[in-house]
């Protein structure tokens, strides 16, 4: 009865991230072409595409039309403020033209289509929807329609992240992540971030992957991504995922974030060392640090947010439970599990978040933090 309970909310997830991912893909591609009016800065700097607000209306359109608008609340990134600026009229355009070219193919992804084009009002209105505020109870969807949106802009790695909370416990966590390989060999671990190598074409089905889990399953799946061509009734096997079961630091990978901006690397490169890592740091933008050490790929995921930073939950949630089900642990510096059941912040947090492919090394970074906090200059 459990593995039923959440059946169609995990299958409309997974079918809905497939839709997304190929909608970024488009957009990224024509992003690599020229930068010019598909992107626009937010407030805080960070760039925003055609694709954040593309795929936060699609998601908000797809889930309401399968659940029912008074079933479905959704936490979620964006909202329409620049979007719906005078001067943003092109750019708004171009957000209505990809909402509508991906719904177009929801068929092939075993989902339903409008009857007819949505007009940029109802576009307007699925983000709009993405109002929640999160909180200890009831059911509600979170959403990060493009988490690493700069790795998204340069050509590189970023995912869509959905996942459902319910009464404050993630339930349920989907991750597609368009530019990273089913194929470990695909990655050039040379790079400071990971970069497809010359043999992921564009046409290779296996160039992106999905991952998803259901909480208390004791499983994770990925499948290669759909594309809008290939029917999804037709679709290739999910195939079960574990993380390493390598416990030694010093053959152990660890993860880290790109941007120094929201991070403390120093710190984290000195705990690194008293651990014991010996191998340089995989620099990853997004979640598809959690798809790293999901499928084994890495062992260590560590974050020491700067003084006065507070993590999100829809960077995190999806991910959380896509790794603890494969056979991973997820704390803060602590120890403690992260609380989604607090608003669209990780309110307190204890100094960072700490993923890891086994309790062995996690005990042992939980033991280095505590020895090491005093004399850093968090």
């Amino acid at each position: 009865m459990e593995d039923e309970k959440y059946a169609k909310e995990l299958d409309v997830a997974v079918k809905a991230v497939h839709m997304a991912c190929s909608l970024c893909r488009g957009v990224q591609r024509g992003l690599v072409s020229r930068a010019g009016d598909a992107v626009k800065s937010k407030e805080d700097d960070s760039p925003v595409t055609v694709a954040d607000w593309g795929v936060q209306a699609t998601i908000s359109w797809l889930l309401t039309e399968v659940f029912g608008s008074q079933s479905v609340s959704i936490v979620a990134e964006e909202d329409v403020q620049a979007l719906s600026k005078s001067d943003s009229a092109g750019l708004l355009a171009a957000v209505v033209d990809a909402v509508n070219e991906c719904l177009d193919n929801a068929p092939n992804f075993g989902l339903h289509k409008p009857d007819k084009h949505l007009t940029t009002q109802e576009v307007l209105e699925a983000i709009k929807r993405c109002n929640s505020a999160g909180g200890p109870k009831g059911r509600y969807w979170v959403l990060d329609p493009v988490d690493g949106t700069l790795g998204f802009v340069r050509g590189n790695q970023y995912a869509v992240a959905l996942a459902l909370i319910e009464d404050g416990e993630v339930i349920i966590g989907v991750l597609g992540c368009p530019n990273y390989p089913m194929k470990k060999e695909w990655l050039n671990y040379h790079h400071h971030y990971y970069q497809s190598t010359s043999a992921a074409t564009d046409d290779s089905w296996e160039k992106g992957c999905l991952m998803y889990a259901r909480r208390g399953s004791g499983k994770a799946w990925m499948q290669p991504l759909l594309h809008g061509d290939v029917n999804i009734e037709s679709q290739y096997e999910a195939r079960l995922i574990r993380v390493s079961s390598v416990d030694d630091p010093a053959q152990a990978t660890f993860c880290e974030p790109v941007e120094k901006a929201n991070s403390n690397q120093s710190f984290t490169a000195g705990l690194a060392h008293s651990v014991g890592f010996r191998k340089q740091p995989l620099r990853v933008y997004s979640m598809v640090k959690y798809a790293a050490i999901a499928r084994g790929d890495a062992e260590v995921f560590m974050k020491f947010a700067r003084c006065g930073y507070k993590e999100k939950i829809w960077d995190h949630a999806a991910g959380v439970v896509i790794v603890q089900e494969a056979g991973g642990v997820v704390t803060d510096a602590g120890g403690k599990p992260l609380d989604f059941s607090r608003g669209v912040y990780l309110e307190g947090l204890d100094r960072g978040i700490i993923v890891c492919c086994g309790s062995i090394l996690h005990e042992k970074i939980i033991g280095a933090v505590y020895a090491s906090w005093d004399s850093s200059n968090l």
